[in-house]
């Protein structure tokens, strides 16, 4: 099953090659909307999500991991020509809801796909790997869209559907897993989700910590190169450099490995708390664009460790029915989170800082109390 690992992290690091990331909120300003519009169709994408999670999740535990993603890589090559065309709220909300579509698909069946790949044994190590090659891809086109901006900010999103177009076409070579397929309805997956409480509270953790650093790094971080002094002809550059930090998630396993999984968690919940209150007291470019990538960095690590801590609770055969039932628990917490983090920095984008830093700090709170046993077991 080494060829769907593989197939896999190509797929993760087409789908990177977002060349309207690196100005992605200025995009959508140019496109008419506001900061609080912009949180506004991403909480709706959050209530889109928490609906179509388990759905998916059951679908692709019934008929394949394979043709689930199949589709999903679809949607998500079509939201891209939608986000190209869009100049209107209505538009853009229309993106949103294609993008939840293709998302609630590929959340937890790509986890499933790889985790039955490459086994427990080797599972955490090809988590990391997936999760760096989006993180590669993204360096490549933050680069180049240093480059493409001086052309038009359109054509960013023009030349992202290409690459999206190539990951539909890959996942055809994907190769479905063969795992025992019981008949278990939705409500009994949901009620295997909720036997342990402390997964879900370190999922409902990780989603609040994954909602506060992709505001930081997606939504909020432009306004503040901004602030700082920092030219919009460096955003992309800026992302590159992000990205090189994030490349380093492909060996998060060695640090779990020698540390332990709850250690390196509780550690770095705490360097993005930190991080992202510092980021709105400071308006100095160079700390600016440390604690930015220090922030970008910690969650990068974050992400492996907690799919394999996700995937290694499940004891069942409805694997991405409950890994979906898990990730629409985070979207609803998320969704909350986001709302309320637009609500703030369309007040104050140095208040919406510290607003993630605070939500960052309650998320580090929950991890050390509640979940301390269960992660040293996992």
């Amino acid at each position: 099953m080494r060829k769907n690992i593989y197939l896999m992290c190509v797929i993760s690091f087409l789908q990177g090659l977002i060349f309207y990331g690196p100005i992605a909120t200025i995009f959508r300003q140019s496109r008419g909307l506001s900061i609080y519009e912009i949180f506004i169709i991403e909480s709706i994408f959050m209530v889109l999500m928490i609906c179509l999670e388990i759905p998916w999740g059951y679908f692709a535990d019934r008929f394949g991991y394979k043709k689930t993603l199949v589709f999903s890589y679809l949607l998500f090559f079509i939201s891209k020509i939608v986000f190209y065309s869009a100049h209107s709220f209505r538009m853009f909300l229309l993106e949103a809801f294609i993008s939840a579509l293709s998302f609630s698909g590929i959340s937890g069946c790509d986890s499933a796909l790889i985790y039955s790949s490459a086994g427990e044994k080797h599972s955490e190590k090809a988590f990391s790997y997936y999760n760096a090659s989006t993180a590669a891809g993204f360096f490549i086109a933050s680069v180049m869209s240093s480059f493409l901006i001086k052309i038009s900010l359109d054509i960013t999103a023009l030349v992202t559907i290409i690459p999206y177009f190539l990951a539909f076409l890959l996942s055809f070579f994907l190769i479905d897993v063969e795992y025992k397929k019981e008949h278990i309805s939705i409500m009994e997956s949901i009620k295997n989700a909720f036997k342990s409480k402390e997964i879900f509270i370190f999922v409902i953790s990780m989603a609040i910590v994954s909602e506060t650093t992709h505001s930081i790094c997606v939504f909020l971080n432009q306004p503040k190169y901004f602030e700082s002094g920092i030219s919009l002809k460096y955003f992309g550059f800026l992302t590159a450099f992000m990205q090189i930090i994030c490349i380093i998630s492909a060996k998060s396993y060695k640090l779990s490995k020698r540390f332990g999984s709850d250690k390196v968690i509780k550690f770095l919940f705490i360097v993005i708390t930190i991080s992202s209150i510092a980021l709105g007291l400071t308006k100095n470019p160079f700390i600016v664009i440390i604690l930015i990538a220090v922030t970008e960095g910690a969650f990068a690590l974050c992400q492996p460790l907690s799919s394999d801590i996700q995937n290694k609770s499940i004891k069942t055969n409805d694997r991405a029915t409950l890994l979906s039932t898990y990730a629409m628990a985070g979207d609803i917490i998320a969704s909350i989170i986001n709302l309320s983090i637009g609500k703030i920095a369309n007040i104050s984008i140095n208040l919406g800082f510290i607003a993630c830093g605070i939500f960052s700090g309650i998320a580090f709170i929950m991890v050390f109390v509640f979940f301390r046993k269960s992660l040293q077991t996992n």
